[in-house]
Formats: structure tokens, sequence, C-alpha cells
């Protein structure tokens, strides 16, 4: 019987690996279908010259994906049952601790040394792709239980694979957006280092070029998530 139960256990476990690696590679897909499918229908549609759009795209993107597919693997199956109407107070605060997280990363960035009211929707959207990121599988996996969160978050605080998987993933896109920004003081203005940063340390911190600075902040957080 313990042989068997040994037996049960692992192959619930590579199970669970096998789900986890196809839902992380169908939201990397997402990211790269959000980067050349919009080109046919939108007209001069790029990364670079129209980086806000391409944001939005691609938070949407990721968004629904991590929907769909925690729905589809419920890797978090409660045993009680809930009322439609539960279920839609639970759908409505999760809305809100996303747009808390939007809000509060902004503030975290213009605190950095984001400019407080030039380009505020360029540092308001790399928030929304950084909760996307971050916050949007939490809410998935955990919901908006704050005490399942910290449980997480804290030291041998896992339960279970997925959750293994959403604490590293979640600190790797903090470490990977900070990493966007680390070459900032070794800009000094040549071509291949154009788009490198998010924010520009000169003397004071400014942002560096627009076009490019949305998209190489994602594709950090995207590398290291």
């Amino acid at each position: 019987m313990h042989k068997l139960s040994v037996t049960q256990g692992s192959t619930m476990k590579n199970t669970d690996i096998r789900r986890l690696f196809y839902a992380h590679l169908l939201c990397v897909l997402s990211v790269i279908l959000s980067t050349f499918v919009p080109s046919f229908f939108l007209e001069s549609f790029s990364i670079l010259e129209t980086h806000l759009t391409w944001l939005g795209i691609c938070s949407v993107s990721v968004t629904a994906v991590n929907l769909v597919l925690y729905l589809v693997v419920k890797p978090n199956v409660s045993s009680k049952r809930s009322s439609s109407s539960h279920k839609v107070a639970r759908f409505l605060k999760c809305c809100i601790y996303f747009l808390m997280s939007c809000f509060s990363f902004h503030v975290i960035f213009v605190l950095y040394g984001a400019p407080l009211i030039e380009l505020v929707l360029e540092t308001f959207l790399f928030a929304v792709i950084l909760s996307t990121f971050t916050t949007v599988p939490c809410l998935c996996l955990l919901g908006p239980n704050l005490k399942a969160w910290l449980r997480v978050f804290s030291r041998n605080g896992v339960s279970s694979i997925w959750e293994n998987s959403l604490q590293i993933t979640t600190i790797a896109s903090f470490i990977g957006a900070w990493l966007g920004a680390f070459p900032i003081p070794l800009d000094w203005g040549r071509p291949w280092q154009v788009g490198v940063s998010y924010l520009k340390l000169q003397d004071t911190c400014l942002y560096n070029d627009p076009k490019a600075d949305e998209a190489s902040c994602c594709v950090s957080c995207l590398l290291f998530s």
C-alpha cells in the first residue's frame, strides 16, 4: 500500500509538472502572438512605434490565457460549493485587487524617479504589465486571499508545485523589471544602447527613448518569469 501511494504521488507530481510546463509555454506563446498577430489587423503596428498598444494587447492576452488555464486545469479545487453571488463577489474583489496592484506599482515607479506628470500613460501601462505577470497569477491560483498570499511568499510556505512555481515566477518578474532598468547608468548614448532602459539616470531620473522603453522592460519581465 505504501509503494502504491508513493507511485500515485509521483504520478500526480509528474502530471502537475507537465501541466505547469504547458501553462508557461502558452503564456510565452500569448506574448509572442500579441507581438505579431496585431500587425495583420492594425496598420503600422510594431513594438517600438506603437508600444502602448502592444502593452495593452499583451496584458489582455496574458490575463486571458491565465484565466482559461486555471479554469481548465483547476490546480486548487475547493471542496466547498459556492453560490453565483459569491463567485461574482469574488471576481469583483479580484478586479479591485488588480487595480490596486496597478496603482501601487505606479506610485512605486514614481517614487523611484519616474516623472510625476509627463509620460503618465507609459508609467501606468508598465505597472499594468508588471501586475499582469505577478498579481494576475496570484489571483487565479490563490484568489483574493491575503493570508494565502502571505503564506505562499513566506519562507517554506508553499504546499504544492503550483504555489512553488507562483513564488518563483513572481519574484523573477520583479527581478526582471529591475534588471530592465539596471543598465541605465551605463547608457552613453550609443545606438545599440537605445531602448535598453526604462528610466534614464542622468543627474535626475528621466525617461529614455519612449518608443523602446516599455518594450525592453516587458521583455525583461518575460525573460525572467
